[in-house]
């Protein structure tokens, strides 16, 4: 399935989205979902269009997250053709399997059956006009993954891990993935979550739980940022009663993602031949995220 610099993959742009941006780890248990729908909605409240896709088909999340899992998801036809229409919170677009199928049953579906199931979601999901697609991939790197790069333009990836070793062991592993021995994807940067814990009683306090530096170490060992580590908070604010999702007072966390949000616009508009918002010559927005105007 590797690239070697030598495959003739044809890859495809989904109309109406400017930028697809995977967020991946090695192991599950690091954040990574918390971590792709914040920096979604940090997107969204700097007044980009945000859509939020859940690619973890056997352990979709998203929806929980953001406490839509009893919404209904309907459809619409362009032509003959059925399209999902994504649930609308916080500004996102958000669709996931957990809200099409029954959340009480295992979805038990072998790779390439799964894959199939990505790529419907991700391309019969009227999404209109977004300047961002934050994607959570499933953990690993497997058939999901390696579908979806291969069959449409990514613009790049962001990896997160723990400080452990164990799970920057197989961060690494994530990341690998990305090279351009593989699948010659662009990784923006590491994302180091749960970096330290501070005491709510004791905020000068900080103590390192899972060890230190092994967000910067993957960072340096793959030639890309550390784009924020992401400490552990006490008693973490509640959004629609989803301890995830963040809300204005956590202003730690916040600027964490800030952080991170303002690295992938700042990626996203460095790309080559990338116009501000891709329609510089013909935007006539006057309050247009990408300063078009």
């Amino acid at each position: 399935m590797a690239c070697n610099g030598n495959c003739t993959i044809t890859q495809n742009r989904i109309d109406g989205i400017e930028n697809i941006i995977v967020v991946a780890s090695g192991k599950g248990g690091v954040g990574k979902s918390t971590v792709a729908a914040n920096l979604a909605l940090t997107l969204a409240k700097q007044g980009y269009r945000v859509g939020m896709m859940d690619a973890d088909i056997y352990g979709p999340s998203i929806h929980k997250m953001f406490g839509i899992e009893n919404e209904r998801v309907n459809a619409t036809y362009i032509g003959e053709e059925e399209y999902f229409l994504p649930v609308e919170k916080f500004g996102l677009k958000i669709i996931s399997l957990g809200l099409l199928v029954d959340n009480t049953q295992a979805v038990i579906w072998r790779g390439p059956m799964a894959a199939s199931a990505l790529s419907q979601l991700l391309t019969r999901t009227q999404w209109g006009e977004l300047d961002y697609l934050v994607v959570d991939f499933p953990p690993g790197t497997g058939d999901i993954q390696i579908s979806m790069m291969q069959q449409f333009v990514v613009e790049g990836a962001i990896v997160v891990t723990t400080p452990q070793v164990l799970a920057v062991n197989d961060a690494r592993k994530g990341a690998e993935m990305f090279s351009p021995a593989k699948m010659n994807l662009p990784i923006i940067g590491i994302v180091e979550n749960m970096s330290w814990f501070t005491p709510k009683e004791h905020p000068e306090e900080k103590y390192l739980l899972f060890g230190k530096g092994g967000g910067q170490k993957l960072a340096e060992e793959f030639h890309t940022k550390l784009l924020a580590q992401i400490p552990l908070i006490q008693d973490v604010e509640e959004v629609e009663n989803q301890d995830c999702l963040l809300s204005n007072t956590n202003k730690v966390i916040c600027e964490c993602f800030e952080q991170i949000a303002d690295q992938v616009v700042a990626f996203a508009e460095a790309l080559p031949e990338r116009k501000s918002c891709g329609k510089k010559e013909t935007c006539d927005k006057e309050d247009c995220p990408h300063k078009c105007n």
